[in-house]
């Protein structure tokens, strides 16, 4: 092979990998991909470089670019969005809901958002507004709203 074509066969190497990590996201293939672009450079600054030196290098690029990632990471833990964005019923405690089908013995209905949910707790008439502190078996775990030590909070709708 020769320079340019090896040189440019690690870049290629390289593009393909970063436009992996792209399609399949996993923070993984683009330290690869910085290994054979470095590889690339390495060959195109050093013609001569059997194909063995080639991979050998590689190798050594790609674990060395792997501990760099994994000590960055480690430093700088990236941050999700919302730990609850899947979890509904997680998302549900804290919030203010309105009683749609008043509760009485302990059971009746609350307005969550735009959704009707079955609720648990004291005693309470349709329109009064209580607080969610759990979701246990789908049904929300209500109180009043003069339990929660912060009244100074709006009520969400």
């Amino acid at each position: 092979m020769d320079v340019i074509g090896a040189a440019g066969a690690w870049l290629i190497a390289a593009l393909v990998l970063g436009i992996a990590e792209l399609a399949v996201p996993g923070v993984f293939l683009v330290f690869l991909a910085i290994a054979a672009a470095v590889t690339g450079v390495a060959v195109f600054v050093l013609p001569d470089l059997p194909v063995a030196a080639q991979l050998a290098a590689f190798a050594v690029w790609s674990v060395v670019t792997v501990l760099i990632g994994k000590r960055w990471y480690r430093d700088y833990p990236v941050e999700g969005g919302d730990p609850m964005l899947n979890d509904r019923s997680a998302r549900l405690v804290g919030q203010v809901v309105v009683v749609e089908a008043a509760i009485v013995g302990g059971r009746g209905r609350v307005l969550v958002g735009d959704g009707s949910w079955p609720a648990r707790g004291e005693d309470a008439g349709v329109g009064a507004q209580l607080r969610v502190t759990a979701v246990i078996d789908g049904e929300v775990v209500v109180e009043p709203l003069s339990r929660h030590p912060d009244e100074s909070q709006d009520p969400e709708p």
